[in-house]
């Protein structure tokens, strides 16, 4: 099969296509014949030379969608034949991809495969940090910054599904237009607004319940002077730096609290426990198109190093595909 590594660490011409065996599923694991995988920033980090997770694949990609050709033993929710989109940790830029069973999820009707495979690290990562650690809720204000984004945009459309009014910040008139279609109570746009400002006005001086912040650096503390009482403030990346100074004082006078995770390290069991919570609750939205991945460009797979390069210019408006051809 045709899969796509870093032959070395580097900027995107570091990508090459090569030849690898079509790997064999083991017990509980699923092997999909790949239509399409989302390109992520952990991909260009781990180009970049990033270390991988001990017994990972070199083959990139963190998702991808596609058919399930072969299962290993133990495996009896799905079957050869069956559309799936799934959650890896690693091997997606392929023809081929293994994945835990368990971290595979059904692809609703109506949603192809190739959109499918912006699904699962938007899902998996929205859902544990928006909805559990910042335990949004029904009727809460939201802050997202680079909403314009795969899973900024995906955020956007769920906490909307779970009644919530969302504020988002992008980059540029293009991605203000874009959440202005997706409905948001308010598209702000970094380059000319101040999104302190625009808060205290929406919401007459009380601030957000939840920020999820994508930027880091000098937006947290002001995120937290956008933050309402007992406001939680998730971090989802640091595009700005990751190191900040930081005012307890606001944290104590406000009861404010601050959170963050990332998901490739996350244990087998725990991604398990959130893919049984994402069928739950996300896959109704996705089978009534409440929710819908937000795909800027598809690529063969043979332009990998262009789809890394849309991502660091930060070009993108939703999700950037690599697809594999039939």
């Amino acid at each position: 099969m045709k899969a796509v590594i870093a032959r070395e660490p580097g900027g995107p011409d570091v990508l090459h296509l090569v030849e690898r065996p079509v790997p064999t599923p083991q017990a509980g694991e699923v092997l999909i014949r790949v239509a399409a995988a989302g390109v992520n920033r952990p991909d260009l980090m781990q180009r970049s030379g990033a270390p991988i997770p001990p017994g990972a694949t070199d083959v990139l990609g963190l998702e991808a969608a596609g058919t399930v050709v072969a299962v290993g033993s133990g495996v009896d929710e799905f079957a050869p034949g069956d559309a799936v989109m799934a959650l890896l940790n690693g091997g997606g830029y392929a023809e081929y991809c293994l994945a835990h069973a368990a971290h595979c999820l059904p692809v609703p009707a109506g949603l192809s495969l190739q959109h499918a495979a912006g699904v699962p690290e938007a899902a998996f990562t929205v859902w544990h940090n928006l909805f559990e650690l910042g335990r949004l809720r029904t009727g809460d204000t939201l802050l997202i910054h680079g909403a314009a984004s795969g899973v900024g945009s995906f955020a956007v459309q769920c906490a909307q599904a779970a009644g919530a009014r969302v504020i988002a910040t992008a980059g540029g008139p293009q991605k203000v237009a874009m959440l202005q279609t997706l409905g948001v109570w308010r598209a702000v746009d970094r380059h000319s607004e101040d999104f302190v400002d625009v808060v205290n006005h929406l919401t007459e001086g009380r601030g957000v319940d939840v920020v999820l912040d994508n930027v880091g650096g000098a937006y947290v503390a002001r995120n937290l002077a956008a933050l309402a009482m007992g406001g939680r403030h998730v971090s989802l990346a640091f595009l700005q730096g990751a190191h900040i100074e930081l005012d307890l004082q606001v944290l104590m006078r406000k009861n404010l609290s601050l959170t963050s995770s990332t998901l490739r390290p996350k244990s087998h069991a725990e991604k398990a426990r959130l893919a049984v919570c994402i069928r739950s609750r996300f896959l109704p939205w996705l089978a009534c198109s409440a929710v819908r991945p937000q795909i800027h460009a598809q690529l063969p797979l043979l332009q990998a190093a262009e789809a890394h390069r849309l991502l660091e210019a930060n070009a993108n408006v939703g999700k950037v595909l690599l697809t594999v051809a039939k």
